[in-house]
């Protein structure tokens, strides 16, 4: 598939589409469209999309699939999550124990909290996660 021009062939600025025509009519219209995050994406990363989906977001299938490592694929798709402009946007939590167990991990990671307290904590959120299935 050929993509849209994205940046102007002369100065090297952003392009925008003003004009579209429907060949069977040749109805004209007329605006201005910004191309959405996808189509700015390069061709790397639009095949690793494609692979991405192809297996239903499990690296380690396209591990199989590409022969690539899972650090390199993950490598990968931080840069498409950058390159969409999605870094900055958090998942939403999907579920408060998750939640929970990300927070005790960023703590570590920033040196808030010792390794050894943090799998206290993480036991004691599994402990009490296992006691509410049992009330359920």
């Amino acid at each position: 598939m050929r993509k849209i021009l994205e940046t102007c062939p002369t100065c090297g600025g952003d392009l925008v589409v003003t004009e579209m025509q429907c060949p069977a009519c040749e109805t004209v219209i007329r605006g201005r469209w910004e191309p959405c995050r996808f189509c700015r994406l390069g061709p790397k990363a639009l095949s690793f999309i494609e692979a991405f989906v192809r297996n239903r977001g499990n690296l380690k299938e396209m591990e199989r699939e590409l022969s690539e490592s899972y650090w390199t694929l993950r490598a990968q798709l931080n840069e498409v999550i950058e390159a969409l402009g999605l870094e900055g946007e958090p998942a939403p939590p999907s579920d408060p124990i998750a939640e929970l167990r990300r927070q005790i991990l960023q703590q570590v990671q920033s040196g808030i909290v010792e390794v050894g307290e943090a799998a206290r904590q993480l036991a004691s959120l599994k402990r009490g996660a296992s006691e509410e299935e049992e009330s359920s």
